[in-house]
């Protein structure tokens, strides 16, 4: 079913990592507004899929299938018009383990690299890729999924704050060459969600450490944290990056939306 306000009928997005988590319900609203979504997702098979939608495995961090999911994308649909940056992952790490009772939760080299390569590489290669289709066509949307952490910070989350950190520059930066092309580029910062896709029995004892607390420790008691007291829901997550690729947010640019019930620092 299409909604017309929005009219992304016929829109072509693509969508990073988005077979799962917010990737997931971020394609589900843009097929359910009429978009022609194309997940790109390292776990995914190539093909066209049932719910309409059309699967390109690509490796994000890798510029050879960055470019030739474009190219795929294009050939199958004619061009890109909207790429949603989501595909990321979070390892909590403390910058130093001073109980020195778990190193593989300090942060070390080949986690950073990881991260680095995900969060930050991945979304540079996908907005290059997809932008120089824009530029032709001179219009196009580019959406940044970022983080409350990376506006806010987050402790044991230094490198994937930061990452996500260097992805708020990115959108600020990038709407500024690109607008001349009519081309919005904007970021989205989740908080505290449902479910996220990154979260596993392993992130969550991981986390739990890097907070000096148990697992149960954790907490649930949202109303503390968020003055909405409850997590985002992944479908508020998706509805929202909806609105933000559609002609009715044509004046959003070069600014990252915080979607975090109200949680900030103070």
């Amino acid at each position: 079913m299409s909604n017309s306000w929005l009219e992304l009928e016929n829109k072509v997005a693509v969508v990073t990592g988005g077979a799962s988590g917010i990737g997931a319900k971020i394609t589900e609203n843009l097929v359910n507004n009429g978009a022609k979504v194309i997940v790109s997702d390292i776990n995914v098979t190539t093909g066209e899929q049932a719910d309409g939608t059309y699967h390109i495995q690509c490796d994000v961090t890798n510029k050879e299938s960055v470019e030739s999911m474009v190219a795929k994308a294009t050939e199958l649909f004619g061009t890109v018009d909207i790429l949603v940056n989501n595909a990321g992952v979070n390892l909590p790490r403390l910058l130093v383990d001073a109980r020195g009772e778990k190193v593989q939760y300090e942060l070390n080299e080949k986690d950073f690299d990881f991260m680095v390569a995900i969060n930050q590489k991945g979304p540079y290669l996908c907005a290059q890729a997809a932008a120089r289709v824009m530029v032709k066509n001179n219009k196009g949307v580019i959406i940044n999924i970022s983080s409350e952490a990376g506006m806010e910070g987050s402790a044991g989350q230094s490198a994937y704050s930061a990452t996500k950190g260097a992805v708020n520059g990115f959108t600020r930066s990038w709407a500024k060459e690109l607008g001349k092309f009519n081309i919005r580029v904007v970021g989205v910062a989740p908080g505290i969600n449902e479910q996220t896709g990154l979260t596993t029995d392993a992130y969550n004892e991981a986390l739990a450490y890097t907070r000096g607390v148990t697992v149960e420790g954790l907490g649930t008691d949202y109303s503390k944290a968020i003055p909405l007291g409850r997590p985002g829901k992944l479908d508020e997550i998706g509805e929202l990056v909806t609105y933000l690729a559609s002609d009715r947010a044509s004046y959003v640019t070069g600014t990252t939306v915080n979607i975090s019930g109200g949680k900030s620092r103070g």
